[in-house]
């Protein structure tokens, strides 16, 4: 740790016992993997292996056209360089994708029409451009039209085949009707399942259901071929008066006798009557040499016959395969002599008669009629022929178009009915079937186990790469519709292939499938955190997954198998628990798709450093022992008995029997959950809402890395790419506040830059308009090693994750102010800014043409004050730097206005004055009201063809100017290596030639080599021909990087000057960035690790707030009530653990300075070895302890290990070590009034969360806003500028209050009485509050509706019916 670039920053104290053998997987590794799989970029183009892209065209070329003459075959596929790179993709809104180039053969074939016979008349050969696709950044995301998106791994159930049942809900009686079914990957499933009254079906896509035997009839198998097939067969021979029944022991294990059981040669009992046979004693009747047991026709009657009967002479029947045998049947039999009857094994208990019966109740008796049933339920409705029902038949399971069961499906098959066909075999094979019907008919006899379906084993992942492939895979097959028409309707002997294909559909798929699939979603920017969690989410919805409304309880159930797996705690609490997943720390996903976890071999009792990964089906086979299990220093296994899982169950086995051991405690969780201290300490539910809330956390404007961690912080801050690591070994050239340059020092390939150049990100907008911002950590001349983390992003310190800060917190209520998880907080807090975030808003506008003209962005803005303009230059646009406040100016626009008709006045001043000044309207774009802010960037996009205004310009020269720099330090440091390497080569040689005014043969000395340019050195030559040939080659190689470069920056530069692609109808658009500062205030919300929240109730002055007795005041104060019932100790135990790392950080300060004072680090030295263990100091100088020691200072850093971290001993060695209470509990005073507290009080560190809920996000006011078309009612919500719900509860609470005018308001004027409300207006304008309410919109909506059910309303007003019945005539009033 040590010898890293931050470890000699800052080392963390661990507490770990056990040590960690794996190496845990790059934790974005599940996407990066799939999609580099999918596209296989780095493979040679010829030898691609047959997957991801290359399988999908695979899969649908060659095609050829309806009548065979010609045909398109698939070469090989490549991609271009991407156009954009994705930091200019970002900025412009478009898609980070490259070309896709596909190489095409048509093949175009002569047919003789006398044989038939083909002959090729010709081949061409052409690249065709297909599209572009997106590809993935370096982080796992895809950036889509401008934002950044991830694609969400799907869970689904496995291909395979399934056997289960209804668990006896189906039928009144509670009977279990057993069931199977085969699920492909693409095509038809087939079921097939009993019913009550034991009968076997299947089911083609859930359609309706037919006798099993109907498919095997299909399948080719004749009724006795059924039988012979399920059942085995046992002839009755006949002896005198009864019949003869072969003896066999296996057979007839476990019978019981309901008569007795005679020898049929001896005539001696060998089994009495009501006995049961047992194995032995069946074992020993063989012994004795009995062959044959007696039978009488009691026996035979109620069999069932194994196969027809038939008089070969004649041709005459006498009985059926499968025909039950009565009295009259065997009567019958006799008479003709027939003396042995081959019947089926059935015993109604072991074996039941189950497609016996089915045979007799089918109908169909003949593949023909099974085929023609079998295309009326697929296709009702169309008379079948048999043509067309054997063609779809075979369609629907046997043709690979059509039915795929992939890998996966066909290895578990196999798996699941012992089958052994190779794994290329992806359609179903008759064989299949068979076993299928045969396991579920074994199921129902009680032989066997049903599957569990929420078994790791039976579900899999479909990540990126194979969701892409799918998806591609349409719309592939929508093109191939297209081609082969597009084929018989050209004349194939002119086109070429790229004349016949229209990739639009292709490219719409993908499009498609970025932009609106389920899975597709908006990153989770929030912090760095919250992206690594988003990209390692395993999701059960989705497309071709459940729904929330379907899933039940036992899918989202934790399941055994999800150990190591699947994490048990990290899910959305919610619809969708359960169903939403984050991968365990040390999982991944095969090649199949199951999630693998990693364990140690355990041999004889020891434990070796050999690491295997296993899926949960390898797992259950074997005794996994805990990462946690004693051992002696020889990793030997010490305890008797060690506590084991398999197969899902827990068990105490011997050492010597243990096969497998964790990997490490934390193997179990997901990333989100280690991260938490003292996880064992925390209750399941509280955990959950630990780690979903450190997702929400916001990136401060000073990021603190926790006191207590759990050592698992730098890890996702490497992997989740906020920090930066130094691609290769060097040392530091520059650094400035955006950008650091890297000599390369250990570079021997000469192709390559010998320089890094590393571009900081600063104040960038997240999808969550947070503010992603990096800082370097290095200086000039510092050694970095590769993998060293150069530069601090948003959360992160020192490479380490910071979402938060370490508080001083004291357990106490005060004044009622955190009465109900409510936080205290003191007024320092806001004012060091420690709770402080910036977030980044975005605000457009675009410049549009429009049918009265085209709208302009200018300074010039009608009826607008000086005062108002003061931000914008004299473009218009707003200045970098500017603080603006609601309703600012941010871009001046104007758009032109339609032609009034003019008064006679307008004319007559129109005339005098000319032009008027009005024909256009003010649509400048204003700051929006709650956001105050300060300007970090404006980007300007013009349409082709726009001259560019004044800022446009200054932008570009600007940007131009950076790209300059960085090709001239690139320049330099090449140069300076280059040169010292020529000088190097040549010091020391006496040339035979060199430049103008030099003695040739004359020694070189570095002094002497100073005397003449650099340039001129490659004039020099050598005697030795092999320093000549490395002399030529280093200038050859010179030249060429120089080249690079320059063309590098020529092509930058043309984009920066090309035009941006716009929205049609859009001229110019105007990007503008306002920086929000936010501090915290009332009304935000907290968090710990712990699952322990609270809103802000109050900010309470320093001075009032408790204090210690070193006058150190609580930076907050939390409730103790909120511990107990909510059982997540864990953070007190981090309070405890954080209250000691400040201890010994004020010894460590104090030894740091008497250091600088005396400049002896002996007590410097003693003091952190009392600290840390030996190992992680020694060889550090005294220079770089002081360092470390510094920054100690406000405490010593702390790794608790879940499952594996400090205990109640060490805390409290570690506050004695800190000189501290081993209670961990202080004299607090109060504030007010000076007086100690009655009790200790529990004080310490905490790690606090501000979470992404903030008040001022929230917080929000409408007088006047935009109203619902149709209702003319307000709108809802914040970002509509929508008003308050008036609902039907609050009408009761003004009912109750019988307030009838104000409820008559709250209905009419303040909602949807259009007219009224004007009046309203009006009416304060004047001064007057007297004003009559109208009829309400939505009651003329209601009319309306009405009217158009043909119904016709209408509203008569009191006066109007008083009036009518004083003009009626008199007999019509009566």
């Amino acid at each position: 740790m040590a010898n890293t670039l931050v470890g000699r920053k800052r080392i963390r104290k661990f507490f770990g016992k056990i040590r960690e053998v794996a190496e845990m997987p790059n934790l974005i590794e599940v996407q990066k993997a799939s999609y580099d799989q999918f596209l296989m970029v780095d493979e040679p183009e010829g030898g691609r292996p047959d997957e991801g892209l290359q399988s999908v065209f695979k899969s649908v070329f060659p095609i050829s056209d309806f009548s065979s003459t010609a045909l398109l075959e698939f070469v090989k596929y490549t991609f271009e360089a991407p156009k954009y790179d994705v930091d200019e993709c970002r900025q412009r809104g478009i898609t980070f994708a490259a070309p896709l180039k596909v190489t095409l053969r048509l093949i175009v074939f002569d047919v003789d029409p006398d044989t038939g016979a083909k002959s090729v008349k010709d081949i061409k050969e052409q690249d065709v451009y297909m599209g572009d696709m997106p590809l993935m950044t370096e982080n796992g995301t895809f950036i889509v039209n401008g934002t950044e998106r991830v694609i969400v791994s799907q869970m689904h159930r496995s291909p395979g085949v399934f056997f289960d049942h209804d668990k006896g809900k189906t039928h009144s009686s509670g009977k279990l009707l057993f069931a199977a079914r085969i699920i492909p990957y693409r095509g038809s499933w087939l079921d097939v399942e009993f019913d009550a009254k034991d009968i076997v079906y299947a089911r083609i896509d859930r359609k309706r259901k037919i006798p099993v035997t109907s498919l095997l009839f299909a399948l080719g198998l004749d009724g006795e071929e059924i039988l012979s097939t399920f059942y085995n067969r046992i002839s009755y021979t006949r002896d005198g008066a009864d019949w003869r029944v072969p003896y066999d022991a296996e057979r007839l294990k476990g019978f019981k006798a309901s008569t007795d059981l005679i020898d049929a040669d001896s005539g001696e009992v060998v089994l009495e009557a009501g006995k049961k046979l047992t194995a032995r004693s069946a074992r020993q009747i063989a012994e004795k040499g009995v062959t044959a047991l007696r039978a009488t026709d009691e026996d035979l009657i109620g069999q069932y016959i194994a196969e027809d009967m038939v008089n070969y002479k004649t041709g005459e029947i006498y009985a059926e395969a499968g025909d039950e045998i009565s009295e009259k049947l065997l009567k019958g039999l006799a008479d003709v002599g027939i003396e042995e009857i081959p019947v089926l094994d059935i015993d109604h208990v072991n074996v039941g008669p189950y497609i016996r019966n089915t045979l007799a109740v089918d109908k169909n008796s003949n593949r023909e009629g099974a085929l023609f049933d079998i295309y009326r339920v697929m296709r009702p409705g169309e008379p079948p022929t048999l043509d067309t029902a054997e063609a779809m038949f075979h369609s629907l399971f046997f043709d690979a178009e059509r039915y795929d069961l992939s890998a996966v499906g066909r290895v578990k098959m196999n798996m699941r009915l012992d089958l052994d066909a190779p794994d290329t075999m992806r359609t179903l094979r008759r064989d299949d079937m068979l076993a299928v019907v045969k396991a579920l008919v074994d199921l129902r006899d009680g032989k066997g186990e049903i599957d569990d379906i929420d078994h790791l084993g039976n579900r899999r992942v479909r990540s990126v790469g194979e969701l892409m492939e799918n998806q591609y895979r349409l719309g592939l097959l929508r093109m191939e519709r297209a081609i082969k028409e597009r084929m018989s309707s050209v004349d194939i002997d002119t086109v070429m292939p790229q004349d016949l294909i229209n990739a639009k559909p292709a490219a719409a798929a993908v499009r498609e499938f970025f932009g609106s699939s389920q899975l597709s979603q908006f990153m989770d920017q929030t912090n760095p955190l919250s992206e690594v969690t988003h990209k390692r989410r395993l999701s059960a919805l989705g497309p071709g997954g459940l729904t929330r409304e379907r899933a039940g309880f036992e899918v989202r159930d934790v399941h055994p198998t999800h150990y190591g797996r699947i994490c048990p705690i990290e899910t959305p609490e919610g619809p969708n628990i359960g169903l939403i997943n984050s991968l365990a720390t040390f999982a991944r996903v095969n090649k199949y798709g199951f999630i693998e976890t990693p364990f140690r071999r355990v041999k004889n009792g020891v434990v070796t450093d050999e690491v295997v990964y296993l899926s949960a089906m390898e797992e259950a086979r074997y005794y996994v022992a805990q990462a946690s299990a004693a051992m002696d220093e020889n990793r030997r296994l010490t305890e008797d008995l060690v506590v084991c899982r398999r197969a899902g169950e827990v068990i105490v086995v011997a050492p010597d029997r243990v096969d497998l051991m964790d990997v490490s405690p934390k193997q179990l969780v997901s990333v989100a959950a280690a991260l938490i201290p003292f996880l064992e300490n925390d209750d399941a539910n509280r955990a959950l809402m630990g780690s979903n809330m450190q997702r929400q956390a916001v990136p401060l404007v000073r990021a603190d890395a926790p006191f207590v961690g759990t050592g698992m912080e730098s890890v996702v801050a490497r992997d989740s790419g906020a920090a930066i690591a130094a691609r290769r070994s060097g040392i530091v050239d520059q650094v400035d506040a955006t950008r650091i340059v890297i000599r390369a020092t250990e570079e021997t390939d000469p192709t390559k830059p010998g320089v890094d150049i590393y571009r900081l990100q600063k104040f960038q907008r997240s999808n969550q308009s947070t503010c992603i911002t990096q800082k370097p950590l290095v200086r000039v001349g510092e050694q970095v090693g590769k993998g060293d983390i150069i530069a601090d992003g948003p959360s992160t310190e020192f490479g380490e994750l910071a979402l938060g800060r370490n508080v001083l917190v004291a357990f106490m209520p005060w004044n009622g102010y955190n009465f109900e998880d409510s936080i205290l907080l003191s007024e320092r807090i806001v004012k060091d800014d420690v709770f402080t975030s910036i977030h980044i808003e975005e605000f457009e506008v675009m410049a549009r043409d429009t049918k009265l003209g085209p709208e302009e962005i200018t300074r010039d803005i009608p009826n607008v004050s000086e005062e108002a303009l003061k931000n914008l230059d004299e473009a218009g646009i707003v200045y970098i730097g500017a603080e603006v406040h609601a309703g600012d100016i941010l871009v001046g626009k104007i758009t032109p206005k339609g032609e009034s008709p003019m008064t006679p006045e307008e004319k007559l001043l129109r005339a005098i004055f000319g032009e008027k000044a009005s024909d256009v309207r003010d649509t400048s774009l204003r700051v929006p009201p709650g956001v105050t802010g300060t300007i970090v960037e404006v980007r300007v996009f013009n349409r082709h063809g726009v001259d560019k205004d004044e800022r446009a310009q200054a932008i570009e020269r600007e940007e131009i100017e950076r790209l300059a720099k960085d090709r001239d330090d690139e320049q330099a440091i090449l140069d300076r290596n280059t040169y010292a390497r020529l000088a190097d080569v040549l010091v020391g040689q006496a040339p035979v030639a060199g430049p103008k005014g030099f003695k040739k043969d004359t020694v070189l000395t570095r002094e002497g080599l100073a005397d003449y340019p650099r340039s001129q050195w490659w004039q020099f030559a050598v005697v030795d021909d092999r320093l000549m040939t490395e002399i030529e080659a280093m200038q050859k190689q010179y030249d060429e990087s120089k080249k690079r470069l320059e063309q590098r920056f020529l092509d930058k530069v043309e984009k920066l000057q090309r035009g941006d692609e716009l929205p049609p109808g859009v001229m110019k658009m105007v990007k503008v960035f306002v920086a929000v500062k936010r501090k915290i205030q009332p009304g935000d919300k907290m968090a710990g690790r712990h699952g322990n929240k609270g809103v802000v109730s109050r900010i309470v002055p320093i001075e009032d707030m408790p204090f210690l007795e070193d006058g150190t005041h609580a930076d907050i104060v939390l409730n103790p009530l909120g511990v107990p019932s909510r059982m997540n100790v864990g953070q007190i135990l981090e309070t405890h653990l954080g209250w000691a790392a400040a201890g010994l950080g004020r010894q460590v300060a104090q030894a740091v300075d008497a250091y600088l004072r005396s400049h002896d680090a002996t007590p410097l030295r003693e003091q952190m070895r009392r600290i840390y263990s030996e190992a992680e100091l020694d060889g550090l100088s005294d220079q770089d302890l002081a360092e470390i020691g510094n920054n100690l200072r406000r405490g010593v850093p702390m790794a608790t290990p879940v499952f594996n971290g400090a205990k109640e001993a060490d805390i409290e060695a570690m506050l004695e070590m800190a000189g501290l209470d081993r209670s961990g509990q202080s004299t607090l005073y109060d504030g007010r009034t000076g007086e100690p507290f009655d009790r200790k009080v529990t004080v310490g560190y905490i790690y606090m969360l501000k979470l992404h809920h903030l008040v001022d996000d929230k917080i929000h006011a409408r007088s006047i806003g935009p109203y619902s078309l149709v209702t003319q009612q307000p709108l809802g919500g914040k970002a509509q500028f929508g008003g308050q719900r008036f609902g039907e509860m609050e009408v009761w609470a003004l009912e109750a209050y019988g307030a009838a005018y104000t409820l008559q308001e709250m209905l009419t004027v303040k909602s949807d009485d259009v007219a009224g409300r004007t009046k309203v207006y009006e009416a304060i304008v004047r001064g007057d509050d007297t004003f009559e309410a109208g009829i309400p919109e939505s009651f003329n909506v209601l009319v309306k509706e009405m009217r158009s059910l043909g119904l016709n309303v209408e509203l008569i007003s009191s006066k109007r019916a008083a009036n009518d019945q004083l003009e009626a005539p008199p007999e019509a009033a009566e």
